[in-house]
């Protein structure tokens, strides 16, 4: 009856050295598993999305904003398909606080990428109750963005976890900058230029607004050609580029 499209590969950096990977898995997996949704008369289908499609400028976010096209751009029917979009997600795999939990208990270093970079986090009972309740209330065709209050300093969340242990950040435990890594973004949004954000009827859910879906009979071209492109022996910078260009292409207004 109901399918939360979770599956993904999530690595920023690892991506922008395989977005083939990323185009076959995040775009094309996401198409297909919808197609088949509708197709085997699911009741609703609700993409788990991210914010790095917001004004996406790395390949995982790339993919991800097309992933949410592809659920917008669904004509209406039996199936209501919706995209939820929020932050990271505590203590979830690939979540830094698992990371910087082994790193204090094996005495350090602490290893961060720049002093300024900020994320949104919510709990993953936060998550996972709020993406429920998305399902819950989507008509079909949705964008929602969970509230993820404010962002939070990296480098302050390390310190915190350091102190919490009863030590002292750069005396008991180092702290070394590595710089960030390919594709990293200082910071994340959660709306986009051109988007706009309204209420629902739940406090801690928003719905996105923006430009009109593309047809689904041109989605479907266009995805079809990524993927072919993606597998015809091409570069990565030329994927990347093909990318930018589908997302640009998918996001321009209708009509």
């Amino acid at each position: 009856q109901i399918v939360f499209h979770a599956a993904a590969y999530k690595h920023v950096p690892i991506l922008e050295d395989h977005p083939a990977e990323a185009v076959r898995v995040n775009v094309y997996g996401t198409w297909s598993l919808h197609q088949l949704a509708s197709q085997f008369g699911v009741e609703r289908f609700i993409l788990i999305s991210s914010d790095k499609a917001v004004n996406p400028s790395n390949v995982l976010g790339m993919s991800k904003r097309i992933g949410e096209l592809i659920v917008s751009a669904a004509p209406s029917g039996a199936m209501r398909s919706t995209a939820v979009r929020f932050g990271n997600v505590l203590g979830s795999r690939g979540s830094v606080v698992p990371i910087f939990a082994k790193q204090i208990d094996m005495g350090g270093p602490v290893t961060l990428t720049h002093a300024d970079m900020t994320r949104y986090f919510l709990s993953i009972a936060e998550a996972v109750s709020l993406v429920i309740q998305a399902a819950a209330i989507t008509r079909g065709g949705d964008l929602f963005v969970l509230d993820m209050g404010v962002p939070i300093s990296i480098a302050d969340l390390a310190q915190r976890m350091i102190r919490a242990r009863g030590l002292r950040p750069g005396r008991d435990i180092a702290i070394e900058y590595v710089g960030p890594r390919p594709g990293e973004k200082m910071s994340e949004e959660l709306v986009g230029v051109g988007e706009s954000k309204i209420a629902t009827e739940h406090q801690s859910i928003f719905q996105i607004q923006g430009p009109a879906a593309i047809r689904a009979d041109e989605l479907a071209r266009q995805i079809d050609d990524l993927v072919s492109f993606s597998g015809n022996g091409t570069t990565a910078e030329q994927i990347r580029t093909k990318l930018q260009d589908c997302v640009r292409l998918l996001a321009a207004p209708s009509g």
